[in-house]
């Protein structure tokens, strides 16, 4: 586990921005995982300037997002297909038809599940993930549960976790209460994991996922035991690890 802290937001934005670069500069046919959310949207702003400028190329790149809504289409404004093509695709020279988000849409869950592992599988897993960290320690969608042994799987949201969305819809009774989310085993599985996190509201879980009980109730404990997980994060989200575990961060 390698720790690095940013000064702020902006900071982490770019040193996380900087590690996907160069993921795809040395190996252009890279496949990313990619994450929605807040924090990412600094990471996507920064890679989409370096494509401006002509210091990065996307044209061979694949993308599998970690989740998606049940119930939005791909144009409703809180889709996270939505999202992606608003804040970065769109942004960027990445064929669309090389991106893949999971269809909240589908009318057989089980089976659009089963396709989107076959996807992943398909273009021989991921290189790098990145990731985000909810306040329940979730990745992806991935709530806390009882294991970690799941593929891409539908999954009914903590009362947490749609309170914490519910800012981004006009009215609370509207947040998705399931959603379609890969699973722990693909996000493991992945060569890579970048994990990103800024503000003190993330630093208890941010420690309790790097340095508590490894367990399925905090889910992005499970990163622990990967080989090549990077953690980039803002100081105020660091807070707690810097009190009780200070020669951890680079």
């Amino acid at each position: 586990m390698k720790i690095i802290s940013a000064p702020d937001y902006q900071s982490m934005s770019r040193k996380a921005a900087n590690i996907i670069s160069a993921q795809v500069i040395l190996f252009p046919h890279s496949v990313l995982g990619l994450a929605t959310g807040s924090t990412p949207l600094g990471v996507y702003s920064q890679l989409a300037e370096w494509y401006k400028k002509g210091d990065v190329d996307f044209s061979k790149v694949h993308s599998v997002n970690l989740d998606e809504y049940c119930g939005l289409s791909p144009d409703h404004d809180q889709s996270y297909r939505y999202y992606m093509n608003t804040n970065f695709f769109k942004h960027v020279n990445i064929p669309m038809e090389n991106t893949n988000v999971p269809n909240g849409l589908a009318k057989d869950l089980d089976a659009e599940c089963k396709r989107y592992d076959h996807v992943i599988s398909s273009l021989g897993g991921i290189d790098l993930q990145l990731l985000g960290i909810g306040h329940t320690g979730h990745i992806g969608f991935n709530e806390p549960d009882s294991d970690f042994d799941k593929t891409t799987h539908s999954v009914k949201l903590k009362q947490k976790t749609i309170d914490a969305n519910a800012r981004f819809f006009e009215n609370a009774a509207d947040v998705p209460r399931y959603a379609i989310t890969m699973g722990i085993k693909a996000i493991m599985q992945a060569k890579k994991i970048l994990l990103v996190a800024n503000g003190e509201s993330k630093a208890e879980i941010l420690y309790r996922s790097l340095f508590g009980p490894v367990t399925p109730e905090v889910p992005a404990s499970i990163l622990q035991l990967h080989n090549d997980l990077t953690v980039v994060a803002d100081e105020s989200a660091l807070k707690v690890i810097r009190e009780k575990n200070p020669s951890a961060i680079d």
